[in-house]
């Protein structure tokens, strides 16, 4: 007869045997890079060769889009309906890849083959994100293996080829799509954990907002003997102003551009609930955790899931690969703001511009604004994020840690805008995982442990006790 312990056991043989390091190395061959414009066939190649057969063993019926953006990589669909009264889950995930690094990667080590090493496999992609959809993947084979190939339960999929890229095309494509990709709720995977060792949900995502302050003076350099300490450098200028927006221990000076949700402004009480006692660690490779830098009074956990940060993507002024004696005639920075849903990112050039002017900086210019990918949440306490907590503490014995977005940038508004679907976000990986550089690598540990908790997740949904649909 079919079990619940039969389903996870079978998830659990398909790693312990080697079937899920032969599926990842397969994945992690198709150099499906989008920010290479030569590896562009394998965009379409990723989801044509390695998903859509896999997914039609399992009864998916496949639909190929072109992006609706031109230039970008194309979107799969896909839909596993067995009756639409029952339970819809929506999943997502991008197979494309940052630029693979070759040269950058350590001795031993390459982008496009997956190496085995100790207790994590290297390769592009591993855990950014065909690590990640893939395990959810092997989770749904392995329950429909022990039921007999029935569900109980409808799956669909969006697999897109543009993510980092910003996601282009997948705002149109999800409006244009929104009959068919009706569901109940989006249960899917990308980003960290909040430390290696502990099971975590996010229910959203930080936005990004950029920016480019410049400061442009004249056309050309000008001779340093002649002009230093008469006229304006404007790398000076620019470090003044910089300073101006954080301090020495990076408190955001600009206060408008903070969390509003308090009741005094700041970090929403709810937020603040579910965050009391979560850890924050990045294990090897990760950066350093500083207590002293960040907003006074706040805990690393709600420094970087519930409140907002600038940094100083870069700065240039002059050519610092060949300096030359001349005082610049320019200065230009780069800068990021990662916001939550308690900010409006509407009003941050503004605010900025009169934060500038205040301190008589009307040199420094607001260049290029935009919002690369808008924050989104779901209620912490939501009834489809309780219910996979419960579902992966059963299948795990321990603790799952919710948490009320992840401190990176995933396209979940999208999805709330056009579907209305509460997000529960299950991360496999780990902040030390080094995606977007050289070594990404994916921990063989927290990679087992997700295939268990979506086996458990995709059996549960076939039984009785789901939330109420609408």
């Amino acid at each position: 007869m079919a079990t619940r312990d039969g389903a996870l056991e079978r998830a659990g043989r398909f790693f312990d045997q080697g079937g899920f390091q032969d599926l990842l190395a397969r994945l992690v061959a198709i150099p499906s890079t989008s920010q290479e414009a030569e590896h562009a066939p394998a965009l379409r190649r990723y989801l044509e060769e390695a998903i859509s057969p896999w997914l039609e063993r399992m009864g998916f019926a496949i639909s190929l889009h072109e992006n609706p953006e031109p230039g970008f990589g194309p979107i799969l669909m896909a839909t596993r309906i067995e009756d639409p009264a029952l339970p819809t889950a929506l999943l997502y995930g991008h197979g494309d890849t940052v630029a693979g690094l070759d040269a950058q990667w350590s001795p031993g080590l390459t982008p496009w083959a997956l190496t085995d090493k100790g207790d994590r496999w290297y390769g592009r992609g591993t855990a950014d994100n065909k690590g990640q959809h893939a395990l959810n993947l092997a989770a749904l084979e392995a329950v429909l293996a022990e039921r007999g190939g029935r569900l109980g339960a409808n799956v669909k999929l969006v697999l897109e080829m543009a993510e980092e890229r910003g996601s282009k095309g997948l705002r149109a494509f999800v409006a244009a799509q929104a009959e068919a990709l009706k569901a109940d709720a989006l249960i899917a995977s990308d980003g960290p954990r909040v430390e290696p060792g502990l099971p975590t949900i996010a229910t959203g995502t930080r936005g990004t907002w950029h920016c480019d302050l410049v400061v442009k003076l004249r056309e050309g350099g000008v001779h340093s003997g002649h002009w230093g300490g008469l006229t304006t450098d404007p790398a000076v200028v620019l470090a003044h102003a910089l300073s101006t927006i954080m301090d020495r221990d990076g408190k955001i000076l600009v206060r408008g551009w903070l969390p509003q949700g308090g009741a005094q402004g700041g970090v929403p009480a709810a937020v603040r609930a579910v965050l009391e006692g979560c850890p924050v660690g990045g294990g090897d490779g990760a950066a350093t955790i500083d207590e002293g830098w960040g907003e006074p009074g706040l805990t690393p956990a709600e420094k970087i899931y519930g409140w907002n940060s600038f940094i100083v993507l870069a700065m240039t002024s002059g050519v610092p690969a060949n300096p030359v004696n001349a005082v610049a005639p320019d200065a230009r920075a780069h800068c990021q703001i990662r916001y939550t849903v308690d900010s409006d990112p509407a009003t941050f050039e503004a605010t900025l511009r009169a934060h500038l002017d205040a301190h008589g900086l009307q040199q420094v210019r607001i260049e290029n604004a935009f919002v690369r990918m808008p924050a989104s949440r779901t209620a912490p306490d939501h009834p489809w994020v309780r219910w996979a907590q419960a579902s992966m503490e059963r299948s795990l014995g321990g603790r799952v840690q919710i948490i009320p977005n992840s401190s990176g940038g995933l396209p979940g508004d999208v999805f709330v805008d056009h579907l209305g679907v509460p997000l529960v976000w299950v991360p496999h990986s780990y902040n030390g995982c080094k995606q977007h550089g050289p070594d990404e690598h994916l921990l063989k540990a927290p990679a087992r442990e997700g295939l268990l908790a979506f086996a458990g997740m995709w059996w549960d949904l076939g039984e009785p006790g789901t939330p109420p649909r609408g």
